[in-house]
């Protein structure tokens, strides 16, 4: 960074700017400070550097091209077009140019003439690691991982410390489901560069992906060696552990972890759900505890509380970190339909129903949340409100379920016939569940034998 805090010619430019004053600045320099505001992604000083700079040296090809680089960031793609078509002549030997030009089309959809370029642009032995990884990533753009992962090597062999073009080559041997290759491709890359940590990451995410996870965790150990405080390769090889049911090993991973983190509260949730994997639900919630008290907000932590308490039969404290972890995370459906089950567990029907609406608003094509939801309405009387539900549930459902339950709020409203038509249609769909129909809503023992004489009668 400390050329970005200590660069003397944009310290001028920009006094100059703010006094109003006009200083001198040849073709180089101006470039400089043009790159410098490209690279913070400062659009418009670039674009003041760049007027400012045809101003000085208006035939001066380089800040032309450094103008046509501002108006493809900006989008500008009609006032691009016109610029390349005037570059065009004197600019083709110009890898700059042909940079911009190529992601001019590349920018409007056209990966095709993009590669055209970069090829053309290969030819005079510049930037050629940024163009192998330019084409290759057209190539993705075409889906053809095939030639992506050739230019990807190409890339590499200009630099072999290049991380992205060695990621994007495991990224197209996945693609094209070369697993032998990459692995031979990762072994060969690494006899070479020992010390390579992509590749070391690469190699333990290789193993972890296919269910290999001792070799995954060498590669994980060997990338450790070489760098103690990558956080995250912690939480991967504890992963591994967890993976291979060796819990201890994997919350020893998780403590190594803690000493080198600022936040903790996702790490104490990981050693949580070891203990409780273990069968120690005492020790789980203290870790969990733990977390919370590193981030009060995390909701993960709250909801593993709510299933521990439960299973110890602690159902008030269950219910008190659920409805926390659920108005945390309101759109996370599970944690709905887990409170509602809550609510109606503990006999609170009310509470219940703003999840059971949440639940059909958002998931209309699962039976079982209308069913709920008609079935609260109902404990609590709400008959009329149970019939609009139901007939709600219908649309998506013509499930015979709802016809027993639309008969027995009939019944209770003391609409006797539009009760038996219910039933009627219930029995015409499925007469298998009638008994247990009739233990669970006894209001319609008599309609049942009223439906079926009208139904013998039709017939």
């Amino acid at each position: 960074m400390e050329e970005y805090f200590g660069n003397e010619l944009v310290k001028k430019f920009e006094e100059m700017i703010e006094n109003n004053d006009e200083f001198y600045f040849d073709t180089e320099e101006l470039e400089d400070i043009i790159v410098y505001y490209l690279e913070l992604g400062d659009f418009n000083y670039a674009d003041n550097a760049v007027n400012y700079g045809l101003k000085l040296h208006p035939n001066s090809l380089d800040i032309k091209i450094k103008k046509l680089e501002v108006l493809l960031e900006w989008e500008d793609y009609n006032t691009a077009k016109e610029l390349i078509d005037e570059l065009k002549a004197s600019s083709m030997e110009h890898t700059d140019f042909l940079v911009c030009y190529a992601k001019y089309y590349s920018n409007l959809g056209n990966p095709k003439r993009s590669i055209e370029i970069c090829k053309k642009a290969l030819e005079l032995k510049e930037e050629e690691n940024f163009l192998h990884n330019f084409i290759a990533d057209e190539y993705v753009n075409l889906g053809d991982p095939f030639n992506a992962l050739k230019h990807y090597r190409k890339a590499l062999k200009e630099d072999p410390t290049d991380e992205y073009a060695l990621e994007n080559c495991m990224i197209c041997f996945n693609d094209l489901k070369k697993s032998e290759e990459a692995i031979a491709f990762l072994n060969e890359y690494l006899d070479e560069f020992a010390y390579s940590e992509t590749a070391w990451y690469e190699y333990g995410q290789f193993y972890f992906n296919r269910k290999n996870y001792e070799e995954a965790i060498k590669g994980f150990d060997y990338l450790l060696a070489i760098n103690s405080s990558s956080v995250g390769v912690y939480a991967n090889k504890a992963a591994c552990y967890e993976a291979l049911g060796q819990y201890k090993k994997a919350i020893e991973v998780y403590e190594e972890m803690l000493e080198l983190e600022y936040t903790k509260a996702f790490t104490f949730y990981k050693i949580g759900l070891c203990y409780k994997a273990m069968k120690q639900p005492i020790i789980a919630l203290n870790s969990f505890q733990k977390s919370l008290r590193e981030d009060p907000q995390f909701y993960l932590s709250m909801m593993e509380q709510s299933y521990l308490y439960e299973e110890m039969g602690g159902m008030a404290e269950a219910l008190h970190f659920a409805k926390e972890a659920t108005h945390l995370n309101d759109s996370n459906l599970d944690y709905q339909k887990r409170l509602a089950f809550l609510f109606i567990d503990s006999g609170k029907f009310e509470e219940s129903l703003s999840c059971l609406k949440k639940l059909v608003v958002s998931e209309p094509s699962r039976f079982y949340n209308w069913y709920a939801y008609s079935e609260v309405l109902m404990l609590l009387g709400e008959y009329e409100e149970a019939v609009t539900i139901l007939y709600k549930a219908i649309e998506n459902h013509n499930r015979a379920e709802l016809y027993y339950q639309l008969s027995n709020c009939y019944f209770n409203l003391r609409e006797q016939e539009k009760g038996i038509d219910s039933l009627k249609q219930a029995l015409d769909l499925d007469p298998t569940l009638v008994q247990d129909m009739q233990k669970k809503y006894p209001f319609i023992k008599d309609g049942v034998k009223k439906a079926k004489a009208k139904v013998k009668k039709k017939n």
